[in-house]
């Protein structure tokens, strides 16, 4: 039951698209959540500071995570 992995020229152009704009989100989100914990003051933060910027890297979820519940 293997399957052959799809080549981006195996996806539609909607699909293309779709991949495409979700990544774009994703790099947003992740900047405006950086920005934010780097100009917020540490006693404004839940938590340390440095485990908010670890948790950025399970994507979209530690930046979303950090937005909205991470910020005092």
């Amino acid at each position: 039951m293997s399957r052959e992995k799809k080549k981006w020229s195996d996806l539609t152009p909607a699909q293309q698209k779709a991949i495409i704009a979700g990544g774009a989100v994703e790099v947003v989100l992740t900047a405006v959540a950086l920005r934010d914990l780097a100009r917020r003051p540490a006693s404004e933060v839940r938590g340390r500071k440095s485990v908010w910027v670890l948790s950025f890297v399970v994507q979209p979820f530690g930046p979303l995570a950090y937005l909205w519940r991470g910020r005092r």
